[in-house]
């Protein structure tokens, strides 16, 4: 993707939906820290089905630990990696009140030390709850980068960084949530809804496509 196209792609994506949203239920803080942790490898809707049934009675870090290893692996059974997810929240919670006063640390290595707490969830937290322009790699944002041509790389850090080179400023602390919305809903991984995508004018995957369709009908 050319420098010059990428700000009509976000300008439309922004047109589109104003005030993007991450699609996991949370109340607070602690809640989106815990329902990041608990979706690796599972959707969003799967966790939020969960947590409608474990906030309620845990949503915060000591309540969550007053619960007890048993009750918190039984609310989130139908999670996958249920029981690892659950050691690691409840640890998570023992250093949240040991070590941080129950409160979501701000820094990026105090939240990378959490148990089950990698640089993409620490990613989401520093973006959603402390407006930090950081840009989770997920799998959609993985693809949708890559086939778009707006900042290829072959790892999620590689991903990472040329996004935070190449999104401009005004459109960075939005950027997580319209790209990874575009990837499951529209750049989807098996068939990519190409046309529907409003976006395809800027985008090399669409370009390409476009320019196998006009040679298609030269050659007729």
């Amino acid at each position: 993707m050319k420098t010059a196209d990428i700000e009509p792609f976000f300008a439309t994506l922004k047109a589109a939906n104003p005030q993007p949203e991450t699609e996991l239920e949370y109340t607070n803080p602690f809640e989106l820290l815990a329902a990041v942790l608990l979706s690796a490898q599972a959707t969003d809707a799967g966790v939020n089905k969960a947590t409608r049934r474990l906030f309620p009675r845990a949503n915060t870090p000591q309540k969550m630990l007053d619960l007890g290893l048993e009750q918190v692996t039984e609310h989130i059974r139908t999670i996958g990696l249920f029981r690892t997810k659950a050691k690691n929240l409840l640890e998570t919670c023992r250093i949240l009140v040991e070590q941080h006063g129950g409160q979501i640390p701000r820094s990026r290595e105090a939240l990378e030390a959490l148990p089950g707490v990698g640089r993409k969830t620490a990613n989401v937290v520093l973006n959603v709850v402390f407006g930090e322009p950081t840009m989770a790699v997920d799998t959609h944002i993985f693809r949708v980068s890559n086939r778009t041509g707006l900042a290829p790389g072959k790892t999620p850090l590689a991903v990472e960084l040329k996004l935070l080179a190449r999104v401009p400023p005004a459109y960075l602390a939005d950027a997580h949530h319209w790209l990874i919305l575009h990837g499951r809903y529209v750049c989807q991984a098996r068939r990519p809804l190409c046309e529907a995508c409003q976006v395809r004018p800027w985008c090399d995957f669409g370009r390409a496509l476009d320019r196998a369709a006009r040679k298609k009908d030269a050659t007729c």
